[in-house]
């Protein structure tokens, strides 16, 4: 099978356009992905009992149904899959898992289904899926569904289905290196699935998931092509398992934000309002992506953990201490920004005007030499990331924090070896990250394993993990819901789209995570994101929900993390689904003059 590469994509999606004086400061932080972390073969829905508004599950009692698959799912840019194959086979199968001390029986469900292009009415992909569907529901409570997907762009969900929330995870040893196979997979005692059914959904040119011609695979790779093939397919699953009256959620990672964010406006273009959305290390405007204030408590949080920081007194709780360094980030730093500068490809607020004396009490946050940030355009954010030069290692805040150690931008905790050759390797090339190359190899392993093994899904395709190509063919350009065209590539903005849905959807419940040592989608530029996205301030205040966990990129790695993260989720689910307004005032114009509640 083919092993899991992180090349010259970035996880977020950053592409890498900036001008040359940036470029070479500043190409190793811009490095973003969406990793993750620590239907029957009939084709017919019915053998899934539907219960509208509730759930639709294959009946227990159900013997398993393994398939092989024979198709050849190209991932190259022009690749397609004949026109005649359009089969939505699938291999199902039946479990129990144990979550929260309560016993879940579910169905787990892995193939396609083939969505259709609306202009040409003809199919135009076929989309690889995990659905995991809890059997015999209560059939008194509406039953949600939750759509997963992790980012890139050309990400498939495998990082999200192993590692956050569904019903199985891979153990491993992050942030320290996980040792090659064998490696265990165990049950997820943190998985959502005690309140919701989860679809992990695979985008056109990932995993298993490939064109049908005449379309071809990089038709769906750009920001509003790639929206609108989730919807199709979030449409053609409410279909074939009669799930249309569910509560609908949707959950991105990293480049996955962006896409919820644009998604959850073209499935309210089509009629189709969600009721909640988790967005997990956000990066919803690409032009701070490399902010100074955004990306200064990051790396305040990663000087902490190595016990680097130099201020007087000394920090010893990181909750505090994060509280501490927004607010240096936002009074003392943003007033020091340089006006935007032609050289940094779109890029704003990455510039400090720096003295001795700022640069020295700057550094003593983050645990750098004064002089090195004023020699980087005192942009923390890049900190010097100069390429090797004269046989001399690069200069980098992520080798030079602690000497002889690299350190991970997904995960600060992460580290290796950054003597020897080790700090020449490009560690946007090949998941050399730390935070990245930790557990990389666990997922492609057991991800192979489980699918073949437990899922019983036989391909004759490699599962491609993460599609570098995806990347480097995609079309960032997009134009918001007021019809302002915010740019493309390091001008991506598309917090407008968050805005629009939520100002159109009351109801529409935001819940936001990231890590604290997470330096690719930095929390406090998240925050800053959030705070300034052009949305009334009243559903701001009541509709979106911000929660920050020692962590890096990939929150669920760590345990105790996913475990929080778990709770803060259960009590978001809880509370949109306890809390609907506009079912009670449906609910409320349908009682008789004088009469009973219904």
């Amino acid at each position: 099978m083919k092993k899991s590469r992180f090349l010259t994509s970035d996880f977020a999606g950053h592409p890498k356009t900036l001008g040359a004086a940036l470029a070479a400061a500043a190409l190793s932080a811009v490095l973003l992905a969406g990793c993750g972390g620590d239907d029957s073969p009939t084709a017919s829905s019915g053998g899934l009992a539907a219960n509208a508004g509730a759930a639709t599950t294959q009946p227990v009692t159900a013997a398993d149904q393994p398939l092989v698959d024979n198709t050849i799912y190209g991932t190259g840019p022009n690749d397609a899959l004949p026109p005649n194959n359009i089969d939505e086979t699938a291999a199902v199968t039946h479990h129990k898992v144990t979550v929260n001390g309560q016993s879940v029986s579910y169905t787990a469900t892995a193939g396609h289904l083939t969505t259709i292009d609306p202009v040409t009415s003809q199919p135009n992909a076929k989309m690889f899926y995990v659905a995991y569907t809890q059997d015999n529901p209560d059939p008194s409570k509406p039953r949600p569904v939750t759509f997963f997907y992790n980012g890139g762009p050309g990400s498939s969900s495998v990082y999200l289905l192993l590692g956050s929330f569904g019903p199985r995870r891979l153990q491993s040893s992050f942030p320290n290196f996980t040792p090659p196979a064998p490696y265990k997979l165990l049950d997820n005692p943190d998985s959502l699935l005690d309140r919701s059914d989860l679809v992990f959904i695979n985008p056109v040119g990932t995993g298993y998931s490939a064109a049908i011609s005449p379309a071809k695979n990089k038709d769906f790779w750009g920001v509003d092509q790639d929206a609108k093939s989730i919807d199709r397919f979030i449409q053609r699953y409410l279909t074939k398992y009669s799930r249309w009256d569910s509560p609908k959620f949707l959950f991105g990672e990293s480049y996955g934000t962006p896409r919820s964010a644009v998604t959850s406006w073209k499935l309210h273009e089509d009629g189709i309002e969600l009721n909640g959305i988790v967005l997990q290390s956000s990066i919803l405007d690409y032009s701070n992506a490399l902010a100074a204030t955004g990306t200064f408590p990051t790396l305040a949080a990663d000087a902490f953990y190595w016990k680097k920081t130099t201020l007087n007194p000394q920090p010893t709780d990181l909750d505090s201490y994060m509280a501490q360094a927004r607010n240096y980030a936002d009074n003392t730093l943003a007033p020091l920004a340089q006006a935007p500068n032609p050289q940094d490809g779109g890029l704003v607020n990455v510039r400090l005007n720096l003295n001795l004396s700022a640069a020295q009490q700057m550094g003593s946050y983050i645990g750098t030499d004064p002089l090195a940030l004023i020699q980087t355009f005192g942009n923390p954010a890049a900190l010097g990331n100069v390429p090797s030069q004269n046989n001399n290692p690069p200069l980098t805040f992520f080798l030079s924090l602690v000497p002889g150690i690299q350190i991970g931008q997904y995960d600060g905790r992460a580290n290796y070896t950054g003597l020897g050759i080790a700090p020449f390797i490009n560690p946007n090339s090949g998941g050399n990250d730390p935070s990245i190359n930790n557990v990389s190899g666990a997922y492609t392993v057991l991800w192979n394993n489980y699918l073949n093994t437990e899922l019983k899904y036989t391909s004759t395709s490699s599962f491609l993990d993460l599609n570098d190509l995806v990347f480097n063919n995609w079309d960032f350009s997009h134009t918001d819901p007021t019809g302002a065209n915010r740019g493309g590539g390091n001008t991506l903005y598309t917090a407008g789209d968050l805005a629009s849905t939520m100002s159109l959807n009351p109801d529409l419940k935001v819940l936001s995570a990231n890590g604290y040592y997470d330096a690719v989608t930095p929390f406090h530029q998240t925050e800053l994101t959030l705070q300034q996205m052009p949305l009334d301030p009243t559903i701001k205040a009541k509709n979106l929900t911000i929660k920050n966990y020692p962590s890096g990129h990939m929150i669920y790695l760590n345990d105790a993390s996913r475990t929080a993260m778990k709770g803060d989720l259960a009590s978001f689910y809880d509370g949109v689904m306890a809390n609907r307004a506009a079912l009670m005032r449906v609910q409320s114009l349908q009682r008789p003059p004088g009469g009973p509640k219904k």
